[in-house]
């Protein structure tokens, strides 16, 4: 009785959202949107568990939402996008899942090479992180991926795999440091340009807007640097859940926030 009430309230409010999607997406469009829009892709795991699903079901279905969420992003005009896919300390969960995790990274990531939507928008593919610490087999298809991409600039897609903020700082001030030393750089002329040079994100705007999904409020270590000025937005759904509703939402706060940058 239950399922049928579910059903029947879902194929209720199914017009209901559609129209609410239809009004927000012109309100959207209508104001300025980022430029550029972090994603910590959190509650996979936890999808999957209230599906009854093995834990690597859920990364299945969390690699299909990003896709939409791409689409999302064409839509809006949105021209770079940075997703927190895995980070270092990930390595530490049960080897099972994390052997799903690196055959679901490699089939993405070689599909990037053969996709027709990334070739026709021109979306330039970067992994970012440790990539060292991945299987060679990985580390392949991302070499494989970055390659077919790499004339392109208009719109781009980070893909922070094997990522620790702090880590990303140390090796930049390791960089500089080793450039100060050789004499190629100056130490009195360090400043946040010169750092932001040697972060992995080189040459990219800082994020504007960082969404992270299914209810955690944190960083998590993504971005420390970049995103000392970003607008945050916290949502309580799951990533594989994540509604266009819900990234219209996320949009809509922050063209209604005032960034003054400390003005």
């Amino acid at each position: 009785m239950q399922k049928f009430v579910n059903w029947l309230l879902g194929a209720l409010l199914k017009p209901v959202y559609k129209a609410y999607e239809y009004i927000l997406t012109n309100h959207v469009k209508r104001e300025i949107r980022p430029k550029h829009v972090g994603v910590i892709m959190d509650g996979n795991r936890r999808f999957a568990t209230t599906k009854g699903l093995v834990p690597w079901d859920g990364h299945k279905f969390g690699a299909d939402k990003l896709e939409e969420v791409l689409d999302w992003c064409l839509d809006l005009d949105i021209k770079i996008i940075t997703v927190y896919a895995f980070s270092k300390e990930n390595f530490n969960r049960p080897s099972p899942e994390v052997k799903e995790l690196m055959k679901l990274f490699e089939k993405k990531f070689l599909d990037i090479v053969s996709n027709e939507r990334v070739h026709k928008h021109k979306i330039r593919f970067r992994a970012i992180g440790r990539i060292d610490l991945l299987p060679e087999n990985v580390q392949r298809a991302i070499r494989a991926a970055e390659i077919s991409t790499a004339s392109y600039n208009g719109r781009i897609l980070n893909v922070a795999l094997g990522y620790t903020g702090r880590e990303e700082l140390v090796e930049a001030f390791q960089k500089i440091a080793d450039k100060v030393q050789k004499g190629e750089l100056d130490k009195e002329k360090i400043d946040e340009k010169v750092v932001h040079e040697h972060l992995y994100t080189a040459g990219l705007p800082d994020p504007d807007l960082i969404i992270r999904t299914s209810g955690e409020e944190r960083l998590s270590g993504f971005l420390l640097w970049q995103s000392a000025y970003s607008e945050f937005f916290f949502t309580d759904a799951y990533w594989p859940e994540f509604r266009k509703i819900d990234f219209l939402r996320a949009i809509r706060t922050f063209q209604r926030r005032e960034r003054r940058f400390g003005r």
